[in-house]
């Protein structure tokens, strides 16, 4: 009973092989995955655009909103007012030339 086991070894290259590759699948998932780093450069560069395209239609809301005012009942323009009626309208007056 005092003789001495050979040991191969296969239990210590197993761990070391499954470490190894533990490690570069976390790896690649940190970079590459669905909350990667990648991902995560991809989501700024969606959110800068998209905070773009909002503040421009919040501008255009704003001018709406600011011709709206000028055309109701309580605050008329009549220069907007004649103006919009000739674009919809697609009328001159007399003494106007038109170039096309």
């Amino acid at each position: 009973m005092s003789g001495h086991r050979k040991q191969t070894g296969f239990g210590g290259v197993i761990f070391f092989v499954v470490t190894v590759g533990l490690g570069l699948y976390f790896t690649f998932a940190s970079v590459q995955g669905d909350y990667g780093l990648f991902r995560r450069v991809q989501i700024r560069a969606e959110a800068q655009t998209l905070t773009g395209e909002r503040d421009r239609l919040v501008a255009e809301i704003a001018a709406l909103s600011n011709k709206t005012l000028r055309l109701s009942d309580d605050y008329l323009d009549l220069d907007l007012l004649d103006q919009q009626a000739r674009e919809m309208l697609g009328m001159v007056r007399s003494n106007e030339v038109v170039l096309r």
